[in-house]
Protein backbone atom coordinates (compact mmCIF):
# COMPACT_ATOMS: atom_id res chain seq x y z
CA UNK A 1 0.00 0.00 0.00
CA UNK A 2 1.21 3.42 -1.65
CA UNK A 3 0.68 5.71 2.09
CA UNK A 4 -1.00 8.94 1.78
CA UNK A 5 1.86 11.11 2.26
CA UNK A 6 4.24 9.59 -0.36
CA UNK A 7 4.31 10.69 -3.73
CA UNK A 8 1.27 9.12 -5.96
CA UNK A 9 1.77 7.86 -9.74
CA UNK A 10 -0.09 6.46 -12.10
CA UNK A 11 1.41 5.45 -15.63
CA UNK A 12 -1.82 4.77 -17.99
CA UNK A 13 -1.04 2.58 -21.10
CA UNK A 14 -3.57 2.44 -23.50
CA UNK A 15 -3.25 -1.56 -24.46
CA UNK A 16 -2.29 -2.12 -28.61
CA UNK A 17 -3.32 1.69 -29.11
CA UNK A 18 -3.64 2.10 -32.52
CA UNK A 19 -5.22 -1.52 -32.52
CA UNK A 20 -7.64 -0.76 -30.16
CA UNK A 21 -9.15 1.57 -31.30
CA UNK A 22 -9.69 0.30 -35.10
CA UNK A 23 -11.63 -2.27 -32.90
CA UNK A 24 -14.10 0.40 -31.00
CA UNK A 25 -14.98 1.53 -33.98
CA UNK A 26 -15.49 -1.63 -35.81
CA UNK A 27 -16.29 -3.90 -33.45
CA UNK A 28 -16.82 -7.12 -35.94
CA UNK A 29 -12.52 -6.66 -36.22
CA UNK A 30 -12.23 -8.32 -32.61
CA UNK A 31 -12.98 -11.87 -34.54
CA UNK A 32 -10.35 -11.89 -37.19
CA UNK A 33 -5.90 -11.38 -36.62
CA UNK A 34 -5.56 -8.10 -37.51
CA UNK A 35 -2.76 -5.50 -37.40
CA UNK A 36 -2.64 -1.86 -38.28
CA UNK A 37 0.26 -1.21 -40.84
CA UNK A 38 1.38 0.68 -43.26
CA UNK A 39 1.37 0.22 -47.51
CA UNK A 40 3.12 -2.88 -47.99
CA UNK A 41 3.27 -1.67 -51.89
CA UNK A 42 4.93 1.60 -50.75
CA UNK A 43 7.06 0.14 -48.71
CA UNK A 44 5.74 1.40 -45.56
CA UNK A 45 4.96 -1.67 -44.63
CA UNK A 46 5.43 -2.38 -41.06
CA UNK A 47 3.25 -3.74 -38.30
CA UNK A 48 2.21 -0.79 -35.92
CA UNK A 49 -0.04 -2.18 -34.20
CA UNK A 50 -1.78 -6.08 -33.25
CA UNK A 51 -5.17 -7.26 -31.79
CA UNK A 52 -5.32 -10.31 -29.82
CA UNK A 53 -5.66 -12.88 -31.88
CA UNK A 54 -2.42 -11.55 -34.29
CA UNK A 55 -0.34 -11.61 -31.13
CA UNK A 56 -1.25 -15.39 -31.18
CA UNK A 57 0.67 -15.74 -34.08
CA UNK A 58 3.36 -14.29 -32.85
CA UNK A 59 3.16 -11.19 -34.83
CA UNK A 60 5.05 -8.27 -33.10
CA UNK A 61 5.27 -4.64 -33.63
CA UNK A 62 7.27 -2.84 -35.78
CA UNK A 63 8.23 -6.43 -38.00
CA UNK A 64 7.39 -6.12 -42.04
CA UNK A 65 3.95 -7.06 -43.20
CA UNK A 66 5.79 -9.75 -45.38
CA UNK A 67 6.53 -11.40 -42.58
CA UNK A 68 3.49 -11.21 -40.78
CA UNK A 69 1.76 -12.56 -43.44
CA UNK A 70 4.25 -15.60 -43.14
CA UNK A 71 2.80 -16.26 -39.50
CA UNK A 72 -0.83 -15.50 -40.69
CA UNK A 73 -2.11 -15.88 -44.56
CA UNK A 74 -5.17 -14.73 -43.35
CA UNK A 75 -3.71 -11.67 -41.26
CA UNK A 76 -6.52 -8.71 -42.38
CA UNK A 77 -3.98 -5.94 -42.40
CA UNK A 78 -5.72 -2.16 -41.65
CA UNK A 79 -4.60 1.65 -42.95
CA UNK A 80 -3.79 3.79 -40.03
CA UNK A 81 -6.31 6.45 -38.77
CA UNK A 82 -4.31 9.07 -37.25
CA UNK A 83 -6.90 11.87 -36.84
CA UNK A 84 -8.85 9.14 -34.87
CA UNK A 85 -6.32 7.95 -32.89
CA UNK A 86 -4.86 11.40 -32.17
CA UNK A 87 -9.17 12.08 -30.92
CA UNK A 88 -9.77 9.34 -29.08
CA UNK A 89 -6.47 9.04 -26.83
CA UNK A 90 -7.32 12.55 -26.13
CA UNK A 91 -10.48 11.63 -24.90
CA UNK A 92 -8.99 9.34 -22.71
CA UNK A 93 -6.51 12.49 -21.34
CA UNK A 94 -9.59 14.40 -20.79
CA UNK A 95 -10.70 11.60 -18.35
CA UNK A 96 -7.27 11.63 -16.40
CA UNK A 97 -7.40 15.43 -16.35
CA UNK A 98 -10.72 15.19 -13.88
CA UNK A 99 -8.71 14.07 -11.30
CA UNK A 100 -5.51 16.29 -11.47
CA UNK A 101 -3.90 19.32 -13.38
CA UNK A 102 -0.63 17.10 -13.83
CA UNK A 103 -1.23 15.00 -16.40
CA UNK A 104 2.14 14.18 -18.69
CA UNK A 105 1.38 13.01 -21.74
CA UNK A 106 4.07 10.26 -23.28
CA UNK A 107 3.28 9.29 -26.81
CA UNK A 108 -0.28 9.50 -28.16
CA UNK A 109 -1.00 6.49 -25.86
CA UNK A 110 0.64 6.58 -22.78
CA UNK A 111 0.57 9.36 -19.55
CA UNK A 112 1.90 9.76 -16.12
CA UNK A 113 -0.72 11.10 -13.64
CA UNK A 114 0.27 12.80 -10.37
CA UNK A 115 -2.56 11.95 -7.75
CA UNK A 116 -0.42 13.19 -4.92
CA UNK A 117 -2.31 16.77 -4.22
CA UNK A 118 -5.59 15.70 -5.23
CA UNK A 119 -6.19 11.97 -3.95
CA UNK A 120 -8.17 13.11 -0.91
CA UNK A 121 -10.45 14.58 -3.04
CA UNK A 122 -11.37 11.98 -4.54
CA UNK A 123 -11.76 8.97 -1.28
CA UNK A 124 -7.85 9.01 -0.67
CA UNK A 125 -7.40 5.69 -1.90
CA UNK A 126 -4.66 5.14 -5.14
CA UNK A 127 -5.68 2.15 -5.67
CA UNK A 128 -9.45 2.73 -5.66
CA UNK A 129 -8.90 6.02 -7.82
CA UNK A 130 -7.05 3.73 -10.10
CA UNK A 131 -9.56 1.34 -10.93
CA UNK A 132 -12.23 3.95 -10.83
CA UNK A 133 -10.16 5.82 -14.19
CA UNK A 134 -9.62 2.35 -15.76
CA UNK A 135 -13.76 1.40 -15.40
CA UNK A 136 -14.63 4.93 -16.76
CA UNK A 137 -12.44 4.91 -19.87
CA UNK A 138 -13.78 1.45 -20.51
CA UNK A 139 -17.14 2.57 -20.13
CA UNK A 140 -17.04 6.05 -21.95
CA UNK A 141 -15.06 5.42 -24.66
CA UNK A 142 -14.76 1.66 -24.94
CA UNK A 143 -11.05 1.32 -24.10
CA UNK A 144 -8.70 -0.64 -21.97
CA UNK A 145 -6.15 0.77 -20.28
CA UNK A 146 -3.58 -1.00 -18.17
CA UNK A 147 -1.65 0.93 -15.52
CA UNK A 148 0.77 1.01 -12.59
CA UNK A 149 0.75 3.03 -9.17
CA UNK A 150 3.95 4.19 -7.51
CA UNK A 151 6.00 6.46 -6.16
CA UNK A 152 8.00 7.97 -8.80
CA UNK A 153 7.69 7.87 -12.77
CA UNK A 154 9.98 4.97 -13.53
CA UNK A 155 8.29 2.32 -11.15
CA UNK A 156 4.80 3.77 -12.32
CA UNK A 157 5.84 2.95 -16.07
CA UNK A 158 7.33 -0.41 -15.32
CA UNK A 159 4.22 -1.43 -13.38
CA UNK A 160 2.01 -0.54 -16.18
CA UNK A 161 4.39 -2.64 -18.41
CA UNK A 162 3.72 -5.93 -16.05
CA UNK A 163 0.10 -6.47 -16.20
CA UNK A 164 -1.40 -5.52 -19.44
CA UNK A 165 -4.93 -5.88 -20.67
CA UNK A 166 -6.48 -3.59 -17.86
CA UNK A 167 -4.22 -4.83 -15.50
CA UNK A 168 -3.16 -2.72 -12.39
CA UNK A 169 0.18 -2.89 -10.59
CA UNK A 170 1.18 -1.51 -7.53
CA UNK A 171 4.81 -0.87 -6.53
CA UNK A 172 5.76 0.81 -3.27
CA UNK A 173 8.58 1.47 -1.38
CA UNK A 174 7.73 -1.88 0.65
CA UNK A 175 7.69 -4.32 -1.83
CA UNK A 176 9.47 -2.57 -4.99
CA UNK A 177 12.87 -4.79 -4.30
CA UNK A 178 10.33 -7.73 -4.58
CA UNK A 179 9.09 -6.83 -7.32
CA UNK A 180 11.47 -4.57 -9.55
CA UNK A 181 14.90 -6.34 -8.75
CA UNK A 182 13.98 -9.64 -10.41
CA UNK A 183 12.92 -8.13 -13.59
CA UNK A 184 15.78 -8.19 -16.54
CA UNK A 185 17.55 -4.92 -16.95
CA UNK A 186 15.96 -4.39 -20.35
CA UNK A 187 12.54 -3.75 -18.46
CA UNK A 188 14.34 -0.36 -17.22
CA UNK A 189 13.26 2.89 -18.34
CA UNK A 190 15.95 4.03 -20.71
CA UNK A 191 17.88 0.77 -20.71
CA UNK A 192 17.67 -0.33 -24.29
CA UNK A 193 19.67 -3.06 -26.61
CA UNK A 194 22.87 -1.64 -26.27
CA UNK A 195 23.25 -0.28 -22.89
CA UNK A 196 21.52 -4.14 -22.09
CA UNK A 197 24.22 -5.92 -24.19
CA UNK A 198 27.05 -3.66 -22.41
CA UNK A 199 25.59 -4.29 -18.63
CA UNK A 200 25.08 -8.32 -19.42
CA UNK A 201 29.34 -8.17 -20.60
CA UNK A 202 30.04 -6.89 -17.14
CA UNK A 203 27.79 -9.81 -15.77
CA UNK A 204 24.79 -7.35 -14.81
CA UNK A 205 21.35 -9.17 -15.77
CA UNK A 206 18.85 -7.77 -13.30
CA UNK A 207 17.43 -4.58 -12.17
CA UNK A 208 18.35 -5.56 -9.09
CA UNK A 209 22.43 -6.09 -10.20
CA UNK A 210 21.85 -2.34 -11.31
CA UNK A 211 21.23 -1.49 -7.51
CA UNK A 212 23.67 -3.43 -5.91
CA UNK A 213 26.66 -2.29 -8.29
CA UNK A 214 28.81 1.20 -6.94
CA UNK A 215 27.17 4.22 -9.29
CA UNK A 216 30.98 5.08 -10.08
CA UNK A 217 31.58 1.74 -11.48
CA UNK A 218 28.24 1.85 -14.06
CA UNK A 219 28.87 5.57 -14.51
CA UNK A 220 32.58 4.38 -15.93
CA UNK A 221 31.67 2.74 -18.89
CA UNK A 222 27.92 4.20 -19.44
CA UNK A 223 29.15 7.58 -18.56
CA UNK A 224 26.27 10.05 -17.12
CA UNK A 225 23.07 7.49 -18.37
CA UNK A 226 24.88 4.60 -15.51
CA UNK A 227 24.59 6.80 -13.11
CA UNK A 228 21.06 7.94 -14.27
CA UNK A 229 19.35 3.73 -14.51
CA UNK A 230 21.55 3.44 -11.26
CA UNK A 231 19.29 5.93 -9.66
CA UNK A 232 16.15 4.79 -11.07
CA UNK A 233 17.04 1.29 -10.14
CA UNK A 234 17.07 1.81 -6.63
CA UNK A 235 13.64 3.58 -6.45
CA UNK A 236 15.16 6.98 -6.40
CA UNK A 237 13.82 9.14 -9.49
CA UNK A 238 12.50 12.45 -8.35
CA UNK A 239 11.44 13.56 -11.33
CA UNK A 240 8.11 15.41 -11.69
CA UNK A 241 4.91 14.90 -13.51
CA UNK A 242 4.86 18.40 -16.03
CA UNK A 243 1.25 20.15 -15.77
CA UNK A 244 -0.75 19.75 -18.51
CA UNK A 245 -0.66 22.88 -19.76
CA UNK A 246 3.40 22.74 -20.02
CA UNK A 247 4.88 21.97 -23.29
CA UNK A 248 8.26 20.83 -23.18
CA UNK A 249 10.89 22.66 -25.40
CA UNK A 250 12.35 20.04 -28.19
CA UNK A 251 15.41 19.08 -28.04
CA UNK A 252 16.00 18.17 -31.54
CA UNK A 253 13.44 18.79 -34.75
CA UNK A 254 14.10 15.93 -37.30
CA UNK A 255 12.03 13.88 -40.53
CA UNK A 256 12.78 10.77 -41.92
CA UNK A 257 11.15 8.18 -44.50
CA UNK A 258 11.14 4.85 -45.65
CA UNK A 259 11.12 5.25 -49.43
CA UNK A 260 9.56 3.30 -52.26
CA UNK A 261 12.37 2.05 -53.60
CA UNK A 262 16.49 2.01 -52.78
CA UNK A 263 18.27 4.87 -53.09
CA UNK A 264 20.85 4.54 -54.98
CA UNK A 265 22.52 7.36 -56.46
CA UNK A 266 23.81 10.81 -55.39
CA UNK A 267 20.73 12.88 -56.94
CA UNK A 268 18.16 10.41 -55.42
CA UNK A 269 19.72 10.92 -52.05
CA UNK A 270 19.72 14.56 -52.69
CA UNK A 271 16.43 14.81 -53.71
CA UNK A 272 14.62 13.14 -50.89
CA UNK A 273 17.01 14.58 -48.52
CA UNK A 274 15.63 18.03 -49.60
CA UNK A 275 12.29 17.36 -49.29
CA UNK A 276 12.84 15.98 -44.95
CA UNK A 277 15.24 19.13 -45.08
CA UNK A 278 12.31 21.50 -46.48
CA UNK A 279 9.86 20.00 -43.89
CA UNK A 280 12.49 20.33 -40.73
CA UNK A 281 13.08 24.05 -41.76
CA UNK A 282 9.43 24.91 -42.07
CA UNK A 283 8.65 22.87 -38.64
CA UNK A 284 11.87 24.99 -36.79
CA UNK A 285 10.59 28.07 -38.15
CA UNK A 286 6.96 27.41 -36.40
CA UNK A 287 8.28 27.05 -33.55
CA UNK A 288 10.86 30.03 -33.84
CA UNK A 289 13.61 28.03 -33.25
CA UNK A 290 16.97 27.45 -35.19
CA UNK A 291 19.81 24.92 -34.71
CA UNK A 292 23.97 24.16 -34.46
CA UNK A 293 24.17 19.79 -34.79
CA UNK A 294 22.82 18.51 -38.36
CA UNK A 295 22.34 14.58 -38.42
CA UNK A 296 21.31 12.06 -41.04
CA UNK A 297 20.43 8.55 -40.33
CA UNK A 298 20.50 6.23 -43.14
CA UNK A 299 19.91 2.24 -43.18
CA UNK A 300 20.25 -0.14 -45.64
CA UNK A 301 18.36 -2.74 -47.97
CA UNK A 302 20.23 -5.13 -45.22
CA UNK A 303 19.02 -2.68 -42.59
CA UNK A 304 22.35 -2.04 -41.13
CA UNK A 305 22.25 1.71 -40.23
CA UNK A 306 24.61 4.86 -39.62
CA UNK A 307 24.14 7.74 -38.24
CA UNK A 308 26.29 11.26 -38.68
CA UNK A 309 26.53 14.78 -37.55
CA UNK A 310 28.11 17.78 -37.87
CA UNK A 311 28.24 21.10 -35.91
CA UNK A 312 28.05 24.38 -37.79
CA UNK A 313 29.29 27.76 -36.24
CA UNK A 314 25.92 29.57 -36.82
CA UNK A 315 22.95 28.08 -36.07
CA UNK A 316 20.13 27.90 -38.45
CA UNK A 317 16.68 27.00 -39.80
CA UNK A 318 17.26 27.98 -43.39
CA UNK A 319 17.10 25.37 -45.47
CA UNK A 320 19.63 25.96 -47.77
CA UNK A 321 22.41 25.74 -45.05
CA UNK A 322 20.93 22.70 -43.75
CA UNK A 323 20.62 21.30 -46.90
CA UNK A 324 24.56 21.97 -47.60
CA UNK A 325 25.75 20.32 -44.37
CA UNK A 326 23.91 17.19 -45.36
CA UNK A 327 25.17 17.32 -48.49
CA UNK A 328 28.91 17.31 -46.60
CA UNK A 329 27.74 14.64 -44.60
CA UNK A 330 26.52 12.36 -47.56
CA UNK A 331 29.80 13.18 -49.94
CA UNK A 332 31.97 12.39 -46.42
CA UNK A 333 30.13 9.22 -45.80
CA UNK A 334 28.58 7.27 -48.57
CA UNK A 335 29.60 8.57 -51.98
CA UNK A 336 31.10 6.15 -53.87
CA UNK A 337 32.12 6.38 -57.50
CA UNK A 338 30.21 8.49 -60.94
CA UNK A 339 27.04 9.94 -58.24
CA UNK A 340 26.78 6.33 -57.18
CA UNK A 341 26.04 5.75 -53.66
CA UNK A 342 28.18 3.21 -51.49
CA UNK A 343 25.16 0.53 -51.38
CA UNK A 344 21.34 1.25 -52.12
CA UNK A 345 19.31 2.24 -49.02
CA UNK A 346 15.55 2.14 -48.41
CA UNK A 347 15.18 5.16 -45.30
CA UNK A 348 16.87 7.89 -44.73
CA UNK A 349 16.20 10.79 -41.93
CA UNK A 350 17.62 14.47 -41.25
CA UNK A 351 17.50 16.15 -38.01
CA UNK A 352 18.40 19.57 -36.42
CA UNK A 353 19.46 19.57 -32.71
CA UNK A 354 21.43 21.98 -30.25
CA UNK A 355 18.66 24.10 -30.54
CA UNK A 356 17.93 27.62 -29.50
CA UNK A 357 15.14 30.30 -30.11
CA UNK A 358 15.12 31.99 -33.36
CA UNK A 359 15.15 35.39 -31.41
CA UNK A 360 18.33 35.04 -29.36
CA UNK A 361 21.23 37.49 -30.31
CA UNK A 362 23.25 36.04 -33.33
CA UNK A 363 26.93 36.56 -33.30
CA UNK A 364 28.80 37.67 -35.88
CA UNK A 365 31.06 35.68 -38.39
CA UNK A 366 32.81 38.03 -40.88
CA UNK A 367 33.05 35.27 -43.38
CA UNK A 368 28.90 35.14 -43.37
CA UNK A 369 26.90 37.42 -45.39
CA UNK A 370 24.20 38.14 -42.95
CA UNK A 371 22.38 40.01 -45.62
CA UNK A 372 22.64 36.72 -48.05
CA UNK A 373 21.34 34.63 -45.02
CA UNK A 374 17.87 36.69 -44.64
CA UNK A 375 17.41 36.83 -48.54
CA UNK A 376 17.34 32.84 -48.12
CA UNK A 377 15.23 32.50 -45.25
CA UNK A 378 12.58 35.27 -46.80
CA UNK A 379 12.45 32.18 -50.04
CA UNK A 380 12.21 29.87 -47.31
CA UNK A 381 9.21 31.73 -45.55
CA UNK A 382 7.51 32.38 -48.95
CA UNK A 383 7.46 28.97 -50.33
CA UNK A 384 6.22 27.81 -46.62
CA UNK A 385 3.18 30.39 -47.53
CA UNK A 386 2.35 29.04 -50.71
CA UNK A 387 2.33 25.86 -49.74
CA UNK A 388 0.26 26.56 -46.72
CA UNK A 389 -2.12 27.92 -49.16
CA UNK A 390 -2.19 25.37 -52.17
CA UNK A 391 -0.47 22.50 -50.79
CA UNK A 392 2.92 21.49 -50.36
CA UNK A 393 3.46 19.56 -53.83
CA UNK A 394 2.47 23.13 -55.38
CA UNK A 395 6.15 24.38 -55.35
CA UNK A 396 9.25 22.00 -55.31
CA UNK A 397 12.94 22.67 -56.20
CA UNK A 398 14.04 21.42 -58.89
CA UNK A 399 16.50 18.26 -57.43
CA UNK A 400 12.77 17.59 -55.97
CA UNK A 401 11.50 16.86 -59.07
CA UNK A 402 13.93 14.88 -61.16
CA UNK A 403 12.03 11.61 -59.72
CA UNK A 404 9.06 12.27 -58.76
CA UNK A 405 8.16 8.61 -57.64
CA UNK A 406 10.78 9.05 -54.76
CA UNK A 407 9.90 12.67 -53.18
CA UNK A 408 6.05 12.74 -54.17
CA UNK A 409 5.40 12.84 -49.88
CA UNK A 410 4.66 16.05 -47.66
CA UNK A 411 6.77 15.03 -44.61
CA UNK A 412 5.42 18.39 -42.95
CA UNK A 413 1.64 16.85 -42.96
CA UNK A 414 2.36 13.27 -42.66
CA UNK A 415 4.77 13.76 -39.46
CA UNK A 416 3.50 11.33 -36.85
CA UNK A 417 4.72 10.45 -33.52
CA UNK A 418 3.84 6.96 -32.78
CA UNK A 419 3.47 5.28 -29.21
CA UNK A 420 6.82 4.37 -27.52
CA UNK A 421 6.56 0.58 -27.75
CA UNK A 422 7.20 1.32 -31.63
CA UNK A 423 10.76 1.87 -30.53
CA UNK A 424 11.07 -0.95 -28.56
Amino acid sequence: MIRMWERVIIHSDINHCYAQIEEMMFPELRKVPMVVGGNEKSRHGIVLAKNDLAKKYHIKTGESLHDAYQKCPDLLVISPHYDDYLYYTEEVKNIYREYTDQVESFGLDEAWIDLTSSQMLFGGDPIVIAREIQERIYREIGITVSMGVSFNKVFAKLGSDLNKEKGLTVISKKNFRDVVFPLQVRDLFYVGKATTAKLNEKGIYTIGDIAHQRKDYLKSFLGKNGEMIWYFAKGMDISEVALSSYEREPKSVGNGITTIHDISTYEEAKGVFRTLVESVSSRLKDQNLKGSIISIHMRDSHLQSFTRQKKIDLATNISSEIMTTVEILLNENCLSYSGHLDKPYRSVSVCVSQLRHDYDEVQLNFFVDENERQKEKRIDIVFDEIRRKFGFGKIKKCCMELNKELTNFNPKEEHIIHPEGWFK
